[in-house]
């Protein structure tokens, strides 16, 4: 497999569940076990295009029991022979393998995945984010003699960069560090949020500077949070900025 890699360091480890369940694509060469001409192979991959059940193969990191995942779009680009080359958009955790082997079974000759490239995951997509590995050994040593840090910024990015696709929830300043305390997020710390946010959805929660705090599960929609005075918003999943980023202006309730 080769293709769109996002890879963490330090404090960044801490959204990668934003990105497990971000949107991949990938590119597909399928091989098939018998000769089908391109008409039928068009029809079903066709019929793999909604919500479909999946139990991981047997050298899965996963287990193996049957669950859905969803086919955003899978478009037929050509076929050679036994080879078939396909674009499938997918949910996050979609076997693109077990997807080939369907197929086949489906189609009644067989089918095995010969090459994947992904080539989108979340907000990173190949032509536009990806740097190859040579190029960031090549960079790490100019770093290591020149100590410039702009040249870190040419294959490093700011981690708010994977959180472009997550729904977002802005606060004041007074609420950063309670929150990067691990208090839950309240309604009167809010000062905005993007529409469309549903209850139960992952979002993230941002200063005014568009600085990442936290990852929090939402208990309520945009249009409640726009007009509620007083509750809890969103319970905390996980905190990114390092407490003392932001002056404590909150209590801790401690007797004196």
């Amino acid at each position: 497999m080769t293709g769109v890699l996002p890879v963490t360091l330090e404090d960044s480890t801490k959204i990668v569940q934003a990105l497990l369940h971000s949107g991949k694509e990938y590119v597909c060469v399928m091989k098939l076990h018998g000769d089908v001409e391109e008409t039928p192979v068009k029809k079903v991959l066709a019929e793999f295009q909604d919500q479909i059940y999946q139990r991981p193969p047997l050298r899965a990191s996963v287990k193996r029991q049957l669950r859905t995942r969803r086919i955003y779009y899978i478009d037929f680009l050509e076929i050679d022979g036994r080879n078939v080359l396909f674009k499938v958009g997918c949910e996050g955790g979609t076997y693109i393998r077990k997807l080939c082997y369907d197929i086949g079974e489906i189609l009644g000759v067989g089918a095995h995945m010969q090459e994947l490239r992904r080539t989108l995951a979340g907000p990173f997509t190949e032509n536009k984010n990806c740097v190859r590995l040579h190029d960031v050994a090549y960079w790490f040593l100019e770093w290591q003699e020149k100590k410039d840090p702009n040249i870190l910024r040419k294959f490093i990015q700011p981690m708010e960069t994977a959180l472009a696709l997550v729904p977002k929830i802005m606060v004041r300043d007074s609420a950063v560090d309670a929150l990067c305390h691990g208090a839950n997020l309240n309604a009167p710390g809010i000062l905005a949020a993007e529409t469309g946010v549903t209850k139960g959805a992952m979002v993230a929660i941002l200063t005014l500077k568009g600085e990442a705090i936290a990852l929090a599960k939402t208990l309520i929609s945009t249009e409640e949070i726009l007009n509620l005075k007083h509750g809890t918003v969103a319970t905390l999943q996980r905190v990114v900025m390092p407490r003392g980023t932001y002056p404590k202006v909150w209590k801790s309730g401690k007797a004196k």
